[in-house]
């Protein structure tokens, strides 16, 4: 007994590439080892991130998670790229994927940098405002001070196995 389907193209080798192209990649949003480094700082801002968004009761700095909500105030935008990624995985276009999943990288970034703008943290104590105001900064935000953390929050789409 016959089936009635009748193949017009065998897209199935493009899909496979594709398949293997994009099941390769993580996209990372956070702090690459690149842009850590600071010259005002005795550390890095991979660093000043985690004991922001972890805290340092030894150095009385209250938790003010900020990558992991900045991220899931993401998802909205960011899942229709996800998923158009894998529809794209699906036709075989793993450029349209790859475009995608940069785009779903970078809406998440933006989205961890205006979190840290438009968040209600705990408010800076007043031994921190005094310190900033004798480097000659006026600003009482947290998480902001020269704003050299905040820019080096960036995103990258890498291969799963990368070490970097």
């Amino acid at each position: 007994m016959k089936s009635g389907l009748t193949i017009r193209a065998d897209l199935s080798g493009k899909i496979l590439q594709a398949l293997k192209e994009v099941g390769k990649k993580d996209v990372l949003v956070g702090i690459p080892e690149s842009k850590s480094e600071r010259d005002d700082s005795g550390i890095g801002n991979a660093a000043i991130g985690y004991i922001n968004e972890n805290g340092s009761p030894a150095q009385s700095i209250p938790a003010r998670p900020h990558l992991v909500p900045g991220i899931r105030k993401a998802q909205a935008e960011t899942l229709p790229l996800l998923k158009s990624a894998a529809q794209s995985i699906l036709t075989g276009d793993g450029s349209a994927a790859n475009r995608d999943l940069n785009q779903a990288g970078f809406l998440a970034a933006n989205t961890v940098k205006m979190y840290i703008r438009d968040a209600g943290f705990v408010p800076l104590s007043p031994v921190t405002i005094s310190k900033r105001l004798r480097k000659g900064r006026t600003g009482d935000a947290p998480l902001i001070d020269t704003g050299k953390y905040r820019d080096s929050i960036t995103y990258v789409v890498r291969d799963k196995d990368a070490n970097s």
